[in-house]
């Protein structure tokens, strides 16, 4: 299913809006209902009402209370799983600040312990230069900047944190696509082959030449096994569907299993800063 933007915002509404037309259809009170799930009548009033996000076992429970045929319940639990879904428009990004998304995300990766990175066209703000940061952010306000770079890379302290691992997969394309200068560019490689000497930190090329998957790619980023956000140029999607979440992960073990790694990287890595040196 292919799922836009504007399916996001109205698809929590549309799930309320159901449940409560099957509660009244099959004749039973919030209360009773939430007497069938184990679960708070307020709990089911605020599902109803839109005013929580119900989990996809919140969903399954109140299908079950509710006694749902399976039909029914399959057409529910596909908008429960597009409910698990965010979209986070780059404008509104912009519009709310770049500060409170560094905040967000620095709160994610306090809490996560295995991360998981496939980078399509350019390096993450965790392995970049503070000239690379800065001009990936160009196109934000001015006033943003200077403080989103600080923020960008006070995050990068994570990456010493021994207890968390993190494994990286960056095309050749994310690797040496010229976003600043030669000169800054090698050390943007350079940086890459610091990086993989240290040991809670895998990084994986995949060069050109190798064919790894048949469907289209995304940049995506996997947080343990409870969260996912696939990025484009307009944005991202964040994922909390378990569902969602294994595909993802299932599809990095398959890109992994063609990755360059350890000393054959920095090899190749090295090939490439020196071409930027040139």
């Amino acid at each position: 299913m292919a799922i836009q933007p504007d399916q996001l915002d109205q698809s929590g509404l549309e799930l309320a809006a159901m449940l409560k037309h099957l509660r009244k259809q099959a004749g039973l009170s919030g209360v009773r209902l939430a007497a069938r799930c184990n679960m708070s009548q307020s709990k089911v009033s605020r599902i109803e009402g839109n005013r929580v996000r119900p989990s996809l076992v919140d969903v399954e429970q109140i299908l079950k209370g509710l006694g749902a045929s399976p039909t029914v319940a399959a057409e529910v639990m596909a908008l429960a799983r597009i409910t698990q879904t965010e979209w986070q428009g780059r404008r509104a990004l912009h519009r709310k600040g770049l500060d409170k998304k560094q905040l967000e995300l620095a709160g994610i990766e306090a809490s996560t312990t295995d991360f998981r990175y496939f980078l399509l066209s350019m390096a993450t703000g965790l392995l970049a230069t503070p000239e690379y940061i800065k001009e990936s952010i160009a196109d934000t306000p001015p006033a943003q900047q200077a403080k989103a770079v600080a923020m960008k890379l006070e995050r990068q302290a994570v990456l010493l944190d021994r207890s968390k691992r993190f494994r990286f997969i960056l095309t050749e394309q994310a690797v040496k696509y010229p976003l600043v200068a030669p000169d800054a560019m090698a050390m943007q490689v350079d940086r890459l082959i610091s990086l993989s000497r240290q040991g809670n930190i895998q990084i994986g090329v995949l060069p050109i030449g190798v064919k790894f998957s048949s469907t289209p790619l995304s940049t995506f980023t996997v947080y343990d096994d409870r969260l996912a956000t696939i990025e484009t140029d307009l944005g991202a999607a964040v994922f909390r569907s378990p569902k969602d979440i294994c595909s993802l992960l299932d599809r990095f073990s398959r890109y992994e299993s063609y990755v360059i790694v350890g000393d054959d990287a920095r090899e190749l890595l090295t090939q490439w800063a020196w071409t930027f040196r040139r």
